[in-house]
């Protein structure tokens, strides 16, 4: 491919300067590495050869600049990006780009509605209610969660397109997850469980992922792990998560 090379560095740079002081320093050492110049590959000949993907390159790496190393205590982990154009921003089931919840986190947030604000009453579950459904998933980051994807792109239209290309690049983070023991891991699918055998430090809680609920038509069952992750904070002395 023409010229690629001179994109490369540009880019490596720019997402590396990304990570100054945010503790993610598997990031940036992944980035600096051979494997993520095949990545940078992959993606710009998936755009020479018209096939567009989402999100956008400078929202790529959000899941991870929303939510500092050290800050972390709980990692959702989805599959990949919503494959519509306009919609992923970089941090899964989040939709800030568009003034609408998409189906997925719909059914995440009926759960929540129904097994975590229910029980609540008067005006502070209204005021939960109010602050809480809310299609930008940023203020759960900024709490300590890591929202992964098991791809960080998608070509547009097609689901798990791009999950060869950041299979070893995502391979790499579940190692460098359980380097801790802290962690409340939440998998979400057949897809994020074939990681399970690589985490064996922290406490997995493993739920269907959402989007199987709208291919039947159905409910979606939670087990009840947006209670589950905060009785494992409180356990752990911790702050729960307000969702």
């Amino acid at each position: 491919m023409e010229n690629l090379s001179i994109n490369i560095k540009e880019k490596k740079d720019y997402f590396i300067s990304l990570f100054e002081d945010t503790g993610w320093d598997i990031i940036k050492d992944s980035v600096n590495s051979s494997q993520f110049d095949d990545i940078i590959v992959k993606l710009v000949n998936e755009v020479n050869h018209g096939r567009r993907f989402t999100p956008m390159y400078k929202d790529i790496f959000n899941a991870f600049l929303e939510c500092p190393y050290e800050k972390m205590n709980v990692v959702i982990v989805g599959q990949d990006p919503y494959p519509q154009l306009g919609v992923a921003d970089g941090i899964s089931f989040s939709c800030s780009k568009k003034d609408k919840i998409e189906k997925s986190l719909n059914y995440i947030f009926d759960e929540i509605v129904k097994t975590v604000y229910t029980p609540m009453i008067g005006e502070e579950k209204l005021k939960l209610l109010k602050e809480g459904l809310n299609p930008d998933l940023k203020r759960w980051s900024k709490q300590g969660i890591l929202m992964l994807n098991t791809a960080l792109t998608v070509q547009i239209g097609k689901i798990g397109s791009h999950y060869n290309i950041w299979d070893g690049f995502i391979n790499n983070i579940f190692k460098e997850l359980d380097k801790r023991s802290d962690l409340i891991i939440v998998l979400l699918g057949k897809k994020a469980e074939q990681y399970e055998l690589m985490l064996t430090n922290n406490t997995v809680l493993k739920v269907s992922h959402p989007a199987s609920a709208a291919y039947r038509g159905g409910s979606w069952d939670s087990k009840d792990v947006f209670n589950k992750i905060n009785e494992h904070l409180k356990l752990q002395g911790k702050s729960t998560i307000i969702w």
